[in-house]
């Protein structure tokens, strides 16, 4: 059972993630082009279920950037029924990622791609900040702030970054993002500070959403105009939930539990759409905030849904005087305690290949999308990685008692490394007697049986016989011209599988 202090740490982290939350969920409705409440409701729901089934404790998830710039072309193109259709199916999505276990997948996600993700959501939620600090001219075009407005805005930021910072150093009862929220907000309130708030955003005041089917036709076509949006929002949020859960997996010192998060995302996101809601998954900046305070319970999520809640349903109109600029600076903070600082001091000490990597990601995250981003990573490091293992494939020669020449073959011997194999071996100069042994390599896909098969023929080709020993029994059931060459060791052999389709 939860002791009072760790409870009051959760509750009072998540007011404060709330607070938080308000304003991202408006602004990320309005980027899909939806009504604020479609963006609120999201948040409650998604965070609300997350929170009490989900598998990492302590993740905050809700209405994010991240998805919203998918659904802006699906809304504009066919309204918003389309779009929580498109929900419904994205967690269906989900659910069936989960229920074949596929969460696992995600430890494969090289460090160096975790660092560019972390430090390029960083930048991100550091650059969004800065929409706030636009406002509509009179041609009713958005335009940057100027005067006292943005000196206003400016020293409302400063002031509540120092308090945040500085909070601390007095007293620990209550977190000091809450404690910079109040304060700056009563020095707005009492000192008349003309300046945008939450209620500039859009009115958060609502009742409690009804159950509704999305109002579209049900047929083949609205299946093939939902079905793209709905794969890609389902890739984007188990992509950034995932790696967010290994992120506070890292910070915690504890592991979370990627296929119940992944399981409890989608049906998250499947009773959001019949709500009207526009899904959600992970949130980095919130989550960053909760971790940041200590909350690592479940309960911080099910009271930031709750505050939630009750801000739509009785408190919007104290909500909507909260001064952006208290918000904007919390936010600050959270990017700059999401960058990995310590990330500059690798430059020369790590390989040059982890650090492209690293930027790579970081880069494509602010530029294009986090799924994007990751995928290219993946894809990236994997290249590296079978190229550097390409080139160390070697072998050292010797003869036996009877004049035979041996290989003796050492790395892994695949697709990338098949061309230096080839090149290791002197067909028209050796003996007519030549041995293979494969005990210090491996053999892992189908173009390394090719080689070995080709490598048999040349020597065939020149009246030459060759014994290949120590290779795993699959590889012989694959091998073609080489088969007859093998020379079976029962107790020797490996017995690794090779990565073949006729053998799947």
């Amino acid at each position: 059972m939860q002791n009072f202090p760790e409870v009051k740490t959760n509750l009072l982290s998540g007011l404060t993630v709330a607070l938080a939350m308000v304003p991202e969920a408006i602004a990320f409705a309005l980027i899909a082009q939806v009504s604020p409440l479609t963006g609120l409701y999201a948040a409650i729901l998604v965070c609300f279920i997350t929170s009490v089934f989900g598998g990492r404790p302590g993740m905050v998830s809700g209405a994010t950037g991240a998805l919203a710039v998918v659904m802006v072309s699906l809304v504009v193109q066919h309204g918003p029924e389309y779009l929580f259709l498109t929900v419904i199916l994205m967690g269906l999505l989900q659910i069936i990622f989960a229920l074949f276990k596929l969460g696992k997948f995600i430890r494969m996600v090289p460090y160096p791609v975790m660092l560019g993700f972390v430090n390029g959501l960083a930048v991100v939620i550091f650059l969004a900040q800065f929409n706030h600090f636009k406002v509509i001219n009179d041609e009713g075009l958005p335009t940057w702030m100027s005067g006292m407005p943005l000196y206003a805005m400016a020293g409302l930021i400063f002031l509540t970054v120092a308090i945040i910072y500085l909070f601390p150093k007095l007293t620990k009862i209550i977190p000091s993002t809450l404690a910079a929220i109040i304060l700056t907000t009563g020095i707005v309130y009492f000192f008349s500070i003309d300046t945008k708030t939450v209620g500039d955003l859009g009115s958060i005041a609502g009742g409690i959403p009804e159950f509704n089917f999305p109002i579209v036709p049900l047929t083949i076509e609205t299946l093939m105009i939902t079905l793209p949006y709905a794969f890609l929002l389902a890739a984007i949020g188990l992509i950034e939930t995932l790696l967010t859960l290994n992120l506070i997996d890292d910070m915690t010192d504890t592991r979370g539990r990627p296929n119940k998060e992944s399981l409890a995302q989608g049906f998250a996101n499947v009773i959001t759409g019949f709500f009207g809601g526009m899904g959600g998954c992970a949130m980095i900046g919130q989550s960053m905030i909760n971790i940041n305070n200590g909350a690592v319970k479940r309960l911080s999520g099910i009271a930031t849904a709750l505050f939630l809640a009750s801000f739509v349903l009785f408190l919007s109109q104290w909500i909507e005087m909260i001064p952006l600029a208290a918000l904007i600076g919390v936010m600050f903070v959270v990017a700059e305690k999401t960058f990995e600082w310590g990330s500059f001091r690798l430059f020369g000490k790590v390989p040059k290949k982890d650090i492209f990597v690293g930027l790579l990601v970081g880069a494509v995250t602010v530029i294009a999308d986090l799924a994007i981003a990751v995928i290219l990573g993946v894809i990236v490091s994997a290249l590296v990685f079978a190229w550097e293992h390409a080139k160390v494939i070697d072998v050292t020669t010797s003869k036996n008692k009877k004049g035979w020449k041996i290989y003796d073959l050492k790395g892994t011997l695949f697709f990338a490394s098949v061309k230096s194999f080839n090149d290791l071996f002197d067909t028209k100069d050796d003996p007519n007697e030549v041995i293979i042994d494969f005990k210090e390599s491996k053999v892992a896909d189908h173009s390394a049986i090719m080689a070995i098969d080709a490598l048999a023929n040349r020597y065939k080709l020149l009246g030459k016989k060759l014994h290949l020993v120590h290779l795993s029994p699959d590889c012989m059931e694959v091998l073609d011209s080489a088969k007859s060459m093998v020379e079976l060791n029962v107790l020797e052999d490996p017995k690794y599988h090779i990565a073949d389709d006729k053998l799947s």
